[in-house]
């Protein structure tokens, strides 16, 4: 069975929820909660009183929002020893990024795609691995979803792939994107997951999107997860075994008991899975 640094289902932690979740019993079906680092670094006070409260009870990723990995702006370590730092501070064992970039001379307040080109292989991942150089350990890329391809000379899927293999990273497998961006470009969602390294994943999102046209969705993070999603999310499972998987949700947020209805059915889906491979196996 592969070692994961979390469990379970996981749930996205916004400051909006921090006070209801600090102050409730133990939320049984969440395994771990995710945090984007640059919000909440510089968290004091009553808000800084209640995440440690929960770092100190909870496991917590970090998935970072501002590192810029295929930009041709520095790379800013400042961040990223910042980072090791809080993650050192909170016991935080995993820090992921988006295989994008946000900045160019300055930040673009959006995650752009980087050109699927072999020089652009090269170049990002030598910024991953010099963003594990420093923090001394693995970081998980996500697969993002995108609009537009400029320049491409190269299959999202190979693409992808190139970049982990050569940066030696693991992968955080963002369900809803490889749906939305299936729908977006014309691919076979399915063939796409097939080809993820699946060994290197170290965990999943999963979330809702915006149907703009019957052809093009918007990734939101601001709706439900829709049944194809968890379909493929099953088929996830089915292909590589069961990984720790967290739902997003960035606005539009319902209240607690819904979001914990959506984590449920990923802990469900789950078990669901456990058992079937299980049965496969005896």
């Amino acid at each position: 069975m592969p070692h994961f640094h979390v469990q379970g289902a996981g749930l996205g932690l916004r400051r909006s929820l921090l006070a209801e979740i600090a102050n409730h019993p133990p939320l049984q079906a969440v395994g771990f909660y995710e945090v984007a680092p640059e919000n909440w670094i510089t968290l004091g006070g009553q808000y800084g009183k209640q995440f440690r409260s929960l770092t100190e009870r909870f496991d917590f990723v970090c998935h970072g929002l501002s590192l810029s990995l295929g930009s041709s702006d520095p790379l800013d370590e400042k961040l990223v020893l910042d980072i090791k730092a809080f993650m050192a501070e909170h016991g935080i064992k995993l820090y992921s990024e988006h295989l994008s970039y946000c900045s160019h001379n300055g930040h673009l307040y959006d995650l752009m795609p980087i050109p699927f080109t072999e020089e652009a292989v090269r170049h990002v991942a030598a910024r991953i691995k010099r963003v594990q150089e420093l923090l001394k350990q693995r970081i998980a890329i996500e697969n993002v979803s995108y609009y537009a391809a400029p320049g491409q000379e190269m299959a999202e899927i190979d693409f992808f792939n190139a970049v982990v293999q050569e940066a030696d990273c693991d992968i955080l497998l963002d369900i809803n994107n490889i749906y939305v961006n299936s729908v977006n470009h014309g691919y076979d969602a399915e063939a796409f997951l097939r080809a993820v390294p699946g060994q290197r994943i170290a965990y999943a999102h999963i979330a809702g999107h915006y149907v703009e046209a019957e052809d093009f969705l918007v990734d939101t993070h601001g709706a439900a997860v829709i049944d194809p999603v968890w379909k493929l999310l099953g088929k996830a499972y089915e292909l590589y075994g069961v990984f720790p998987t967290l739902l997003e949700r960035d606005f539009n947020l319902p209240p607690l008991a819904e979001l914990l209805r959506e984590v449920e059915t990923i802990k469900a889906i789950q078990d669901a899975w456990r058992r079937e491979h299980a049965k496969r196996s005896a």
